[in-house]
């Protein structure tokens, strides 16, 4: 079964905690504009009981954007999903895959994969309060259980309750020993039981996350899959994306920037207007630092955009003089 966000999300840009905040999402989507974005993960109380509007704050050129959820009470996601849907979220997708130590004592993220029968609670809480779709972000297993069989069982028993698209990193999650950054990397990537997973769910929405970095890895894996979800490798080099999104879209490319130095050229018109908002400078500058990785001056380039004494004048001439200066170094190279 597909929606009407199912072309975007051929190419998706995951949550990641303490990046994705809106001036990234909104770097990002210049640099794919088909692409379906996501929000850091929203923890529910935070939403409930603190600065609620603030957290789901976004801007109208960020769409379509999904906001994550975390939690496991299906009454609280319920009314986290109603106000996120009341923002204009075209999506609603339940983390049921981090790994972090404090997310697993708040009894959600992914030990949730140990209890489909309350993922799937909480799914058809929050369907039965929006009319966007609800999603869930997963991963292979939890320590020890993570045969198919489990796998298989889990997404059943939550497609079930109405959830049709399940974004899988390709990874179990180890909750004992491991950080979130080793869960990244130490447990083995497994590609083929994510398209396994699809043979055996004809019908859903499989997108795939996890140690995807080149266009023609995601093209690979794009034959028997509907999606790629792109983490890091796409907040590093968000050219990635462009060249991604000429690859899936081709002539739907829209405005797509042609290089680097065009993006940087229209996130500096957003970061001006957003000065004047109040935002600080250094909120936005970070997001653009792997801009123009591997040319000569980029390092420069990042040494100027990672000055607090600079940054803290909330200058954009800070941005134009890195700009110019690694423009002339580049040169220089060419030279």
């Amino acid at each position: 079964m597909s929606d009407h966000l199912s072309r975007h999300r051929r190419l998706c840009v995951a949550p990641m905690m303490a990046w994705t905040d809106r001036h990234c999402r909104y770097l990002h989507r210049l640099a794919a504009p088909q692409a379906l974005l996501f929000t850091e993960m929203i923890a529910t109380p935070s939403l409930l009981l603190g600065p609620g509007a603030r957290l789901l704050q976004f801007g109208p050129a960020e769409h379509p954007v999904a906001v994550q959820l975390g939690g496991s009470d299906p009454r609280s996601l319920a009314q986290a999903a109603r106000m996120a849907a009341k923002e204009g979220y075209d999506e609603i997708n339940l983390n049921v895959g981090c790994p972090s130590p404090r997310v697993s004592t708040g009894g959600f993220g992914a030990c949730l994969m140990l209890e489909p029968a309350l993922v799937a609670e909480c799914v058809a809480a929050m369907r039965a309060v929006v009319d966007v779709p609800v999603t869930v972000k997963c991963r292979l297993g939890v320590d020890d259980a993570d045969s198919d069989a489990l796998l298989h069982g889990f997404v059943e028993r939550v497609a079930a309750a109405g959830c049709m698209t399940f974004y899988v990193h390709a990874r179990k999650a180890l909750l004992d020993g491991l950080s979130p950054a080793q869960n990244r990397s130490v447990p083995p990537l497994q590609y083929h039981r994510v398209h396994e997973l699809k043979a055996a769910f004809p019908d859903l929405e499989i997108v795939l996350n996890g140690g995807l970095t080149s266009v023609d890895a995601v093209a690979e894996q794009l034959r028997d899959l509907d999606g790629a979800m792109i983490g890091r490798a796409a907040y590093h080099d968000p050219m990635l994306l462009t060249r991604l999104h000429a690859r899936l879209y081709g002539d739907e490319t829209g405005s797509a920037p042609t290089d680097a130095w065009n993006l940087a050229g229209h996130y500096l018109v957003y970061m001006e207007h957003q000065l004047q908002q109040g935002v600080h400078l250094k909120e936005m500058t970070r997001h653009m630092l792997g801009l123009f990785g591997g040319m000569r001056g980029a390092r420069r380039f990042r040494q100027m955009l990672s000055d607090a004494r600079a940054l803290a004048r909330n200058d954009p001439d800070l941005v134009r003089e890195a700009l110019e200066t690694l423009r002339a170094l580049s040169a220089a190279q060419v030279a």
